[in-house]
This record gives structure tokens, sequence and C-alpha cells, in this order.
């Protein structure tokens, strides 16, 4: 019996893995690392870079710490445009998904739509209190100047069934930390960790 295209699953599946911030003076770095058996982190899956004032958003991933090898990347479609679509590419610069912010319903609650072939989803932070909270503070004279480490965390799904298709939970640390979980084997894990990567360069804009 042959399975239905939508229902095939991604050509790059990966169902656990964390992201890590590195910091940096110039430009935004990020290790993608596999979740070993016993929950802790394991190989490097990729490497991400993200300069900072390009006039088109753009992150690249590449293979090795040394950046010798980009794999996959995402970039934005319109320049200075906050809520640009961004189109994630495969190494052979073949388009794998598409992500973008709603401009509205982020307003209060940061909302994301994610797409591959066959699959649309919704994405949105978990916690509708914390996403006030996250605004109002940054509207507080003085205080809003002051770094809080709040934590947030996305759920997207599958907006035909409603079943978790990625889950982006952020960890308490200095450094930005994610455990991904990619619960619906149809995203690639390209787009995943490219949409993982997103939540934390772009989303206090």
């Amino acid at each position: 019996m042959t399975v239905p295209y939508a229902w095939q699953p991604a050509a790059m599946a990966v169902p656990r893995f964390t992201v890590r911030q590195r910091i940096t003076v110039m430009v935004n770095r990020y290790e993608v690392r596999a979740v070993a058996p016993d929950g802790s982190e394991g190989l490097l899956l990729a490497m991400a870079q993200q300069k900072r004032m390009k006039l088109k958003e753009e992150v690249v991933f590449t293979a090795d710490e040394q950046r010798t090898r980009p794999v996959f990347s995402f970039r934005a479609r319109q320049r200075l445009d906050v809520h640009a679509q961004h189109d994630v590419f495969d190494e052979q610069g073949q388009v794998l998904g598409t992500f973008g912010k709603r401009f509205g319903a982020s307003l209060l609650r940061s909302t994301w739509d994610l797409s591959v072939p066959g699959l649309t989803a919704v994405g949105r932070e978990r916690r509708p209190f914390l996403a006030v909270l996250r605004r109002v503070w940054g509207l507080i004279p003085y205080l809003g100047d002051v770094w809080v480490p709040f934590v947030f965390h996305f759920d997207f799904v599958d907006t035909a069934t409603g079943q978790p298709v990625l889950v982006v939970e952020r960890r308490k640390s200095i450094r930005d930390r994610y455990d991904v979980s990619v619960p619906d084997a149809r995203l690639d894990f390209r787009v995943a960790a490219s949409m993982a990567v997103a939540l934390d360069a772009l989303q206090s804009r």
C-alpha cells in the first residue's frame, strides 16, 4: 500500500536535539547537538552563524565548527522586514520549507507559521501570561533595559489535525539553550533546526 504523499517521512528526521547559543562579539553562533540515550547532549549535528546588521536576515548552518562546509541555511525573502517570510535551503540551494512570524497575532503572544511539503503548522508561546509579561517588562522605564532570562516555550501543531509537530523549550541558563523535540517525522530536521534557531535569533524583533 502506498503511503499518501502528505504522510511521507522527511528526508532527514531527528526526533530530539538541543540548540545552544555561543556568546560572541560580532556574530551570533549556535551549536545543534543530538540528544544521547541518557538525555545528555551528544554529537554535533550543525553549527549556525548569524551575521548582524545584514539587509536580509540569513543564518548558515555548517557541518563543522570551522564552518568549512555549509549544509543548509535560512534566509528572509524581504529586506529589513522583521516579519518577512524565511525560506530554508538545503546544501544544493533547494527550498525545504518556509516559516514566518504573524504580525497581528504576535503583538500579545508570539505566533509563527511553519510549512514543509505535505504539512503546515502554527506555533505559539505556551504561556500567554508570560508572553504579555515580557512585553510589559520591555516598556517599563529603566527596568526594561535590565536583562531578564524569561523562560518561554513554543508548541507547534498541525493546522489540519492539531497534533504536535515541534516543541521548543528554553532552559534556564546564562547562555540560551533550547531542548527541541520533533514528534512528526514529516518535519525535516533542517527546517526544525532553522525554526528553533530563529526563535532565539529573531524572537525579540
